[in-house]
């Protein structure tokens, strides 16, 4: 474990944790930026691949992937130092301030000024979907994978576990026929 390297993860997480308004989701742009563009600690292919892991297990997705990006950099001490960089400020900020929200939830502009945080929040996600869409969407198989998935969360209202595990089997079903035939 290095020092250094476990305050630069609870640094660059407490930043995203500080900065970003609406939930785990909408973090996921910033630490896509923060940890492949500027610091390197992974590729866009790995973080995809933090993010899946991290919506397939418990808890919220944004502070999942802090912990698995923190755990690669630095292990165990690099995996609590992102998780509590990532949970630190929402913690400070909402022990500060629960009595103002509580006071001022009903105020016309502190309504009106929360939706305009969801609306840009929206755009954000919406960018971080194009983003991952394109590293995703690598092969027939995965366009097909991901429109019956659209299909069954959102027509059919299956549950996000089901289409997951559902989306897993198949896919090492199609690995395992592909690894045959060339044989």
């Amino acid at each position: 474990m290095k020092t250094k390297d476990c305050l630069q993860l609870f640094a660059s997480f407490f930043k995203i944790g500080l900065f970003t308004f609406g939930g785990g989701y909408a973090m996921l742009p910033m630490i896509q930026r923060e940890i492949t563009e500027k610091y390197g600690w992974a590729t866009e292919e790995e973080v995809l691949d933090y993010y899946a892991i991290g919506q397939t297990t418990p808890g919220i997705i944004a502070i999942n992937t802090a912990t698995f990006i923190g755990y690669k950099k630095a292990g165990i001490a690099g995996a609590l130092s992102a998780t509590l960089g990532m949970v630190g400020p929402s913690l400070i900020i909402i022990t500060a301030l629960s009595s103002l929200i509580i006071a001022y939830r009903d105020n016309e502009y502190v309504t009106k000024a929360l939706r305009g945080i969801q609306g840009a929040v929206v755009a954000l996600v919406a960018v971080s979907i194009v983003k991952m869409g394109k590293k995703a969407f690598s092969s027939v198989l995965t366009y097909i994978l991901g429109i019956i998935g659209f299909a069954l969360l959102f027509v059919f209202k299956f549950p996000t576990y089901i289409i997951v595990l559902g989306t897993i089997i198949l896919s090492l079903l199609f690995i395992f026929v592909a690894k045959r035939r060339r044989r």
